[in-house]
This record gives C-alpha cells, sequence and structure tokens, in this order.
C-alpha cells in the first residue's frame, strides 16, 4: 500500500475480500452494495481486452474488477473531489499500471476516449430522476444519485459508443427503471442478454436490477435466479456474505 494525501473528512476501509483498501467520506462519496453486485456481475475479457467504467465516483468498480481481470481499466467522472479521489485510490493499491482515470464528462467520453475501443463497460448511474422536491444536501451525493447532469438515456447513447460490435454493457439501476432501462438498450443497438433481479428479502418486491447487453446482439434474454440480500433474521443471505466477505470456513 501506498501513502497517499487523505481529507479531514476522508477514511481508509477495507476493500472487501481482496485484500484491498479504499478512501471513502460520508460527506462525499461512500460506495454501495450496488457497486459491489455490478462488480460481481459484470462479464469481463480475462486478459486481452479493455474495459470501461462510466459515473466511477470513488473508483470502487474498477478496484473490483481490477481482481478480476488483467485487462486495462479506464473510468470516467465528472466530479473533481470524485476523480481525484478515484485517482488516489488507484496510488493506494498500487495500480496506476492498470486502472487510469479520466476526468470529464460522461457525454463526451468518446471524444477522449475515442469510439467503439471497449469490449466491457460497466455503468453504476445516478438513479433518481431530478422532478423536483427534496435532493441530497451534499452536491456531491445530490449529482451521484440524481439525473443532474446525466440522464440514463445519455449514459446508454455514450455506452453505445464506447464499446465495439459484441462489446458488452453491464448496468445496475432501480428494477423500476427496467421498462425504461430495456428500451432505450435496444433504441442504442444494445441488446440486453442477462438479467438478474436483487430482493432485499424473500418476501420483498426487487428494488435493484442488474443487466447486461450486447452492441449488436440478437434478441434473447436470460433472466438469471432472484438475488436476496438479507435474511430473515437481518443477516446477510449466503451468496451476498460471499461476495462482501469470501466463503464461509466450517469452525
Amino acid at each position: 500500500m501506498e501513502n497517499v494525501k487523505l481529507y479531514p473528512d476522508e477514511r481508509i476501509d477495507d476493500l472487501l475480500t481482496n485484500e484491498m483498501k479504499i478512501i471513502q467520506s460520508k460527506e462525499v462519496f461512500c460506495f454501495s452494495l450496488d457497486a459491489v453486485l455490478l462488480a460481481r456481475f459484470a462479464s469481463l475479457p480475462l486478459k486481452r481486452g479493455r474495459i470501461v467504467d462510466l459515473c466511477t465516483g470513488n473508483g470502487v468498480i474498477p478496484l473490483l474488477l481490477s481482481a478480476r481481470t488483467e485487462c486495462p481499466i479506464d473510468a470516467v467522472e465528472i466530479q473533481e473531489r470524485l476523480y481525484d479521489m478515484a485517482k488516489r485510490n488507484v496510488e493506494l493499491n498500487g495500480l496506476k499500471n492498470r486502472i487510469s482515470i479520466y476526468h470529464g464528462d460522461v457525454k463526451e467520453a468518446y471524444k477522449f476516449l475515442g469510439n467503439g475501443g471497449y469490449d466491457a463497460l460497466t455503468c453504476n448511474p445516478p438513479y433518481m430522476p431530478v422532478i423536483g422536491g427534496e435532493k441530497n444536501k451534499s452536491s456531491h451525493v445530490a449529482i451521484a444519485r440524481h439525473e443532474i447532469l446525466l440522464t440514463l438515456e445519455e449514459v446508454i447513447q455514450a455506452s453505445s459508443r464506447l464499446v465495439r460490435t459484441g462489446g458488452k454493457v453491464a448496468y445496475v439501476h432501480r428494477s423500476g427503471r427496467l421498462g425504461d432501462l430495456i428500451a432505450i438498450m435496444r433504441k442504442y443497438r444494445i441488446e440486453p442478454k442477462r438479467m438478474r433481479l436483487v430482493y432485499p428479502k424473500a418476501e420483498a418486491e426487487a428494488n435493484m436490477v442488474l443487466i447486461e447487453g450486447i452492441r449488436d446482439g440478437k434478441p434473447d434474454l436470460r433472466v438469471l435466479p432472484p438475488l436476496i440480500v438479507y435474511k430473515e433474521d437481518g443477516t446477510y443471505c449466503d451468496e451476498i456474505y460471499s461476495i462482501y466477505y469470501g466463503d464461509r470456513t466450517e469452525e
């Protein structure tokens, strides 16, 4: 681990089971389950290919992806403070030779990353449309969670420009936006191919969806088994536990 600068509101946490560390700030950005699930769900090239993560925040998804692939990973973040945090997280974990962080607008990413050069793309985009009412008090959190600077359609249009024909695009989003996701993905020639709904508890409605499409793919959507987060007693289900902490060992 390398020494990096920390702001007064920041802390360094363990990053799950990957023996990595991550800089976080409750005032600016902390990763949550959706990012972790996306990093596990996405299909990746293992040794040859290029990967890009959009709306990267503090860089948690590229860090997690780096444990699953040897391919170079690029990432884009528009907020300067989060871009700086992501860069420091890459440095902290000694991954500067594998992960490159770009400060820029996702809508303009093709201008500095090129058209059609990526084999896989991930994105945990802003979930909430801007329809008035109270938003998060922190502007950093508001921009990350609300479609203030970037809409769902703009995310998918940018994705379609960045991946090659046959390239894979994976998103995590609110399950209530599933209809929009499928419609807009098809509009921009990303055919949905794999989907998994995430449920907070077995008896609850789904609240997240993981979906992956292929640029110019043929229609054939696989709906994977449901992913349940919590047991009745409030503890993680075994699959979630293993994602966060590794497989349980017998005592």
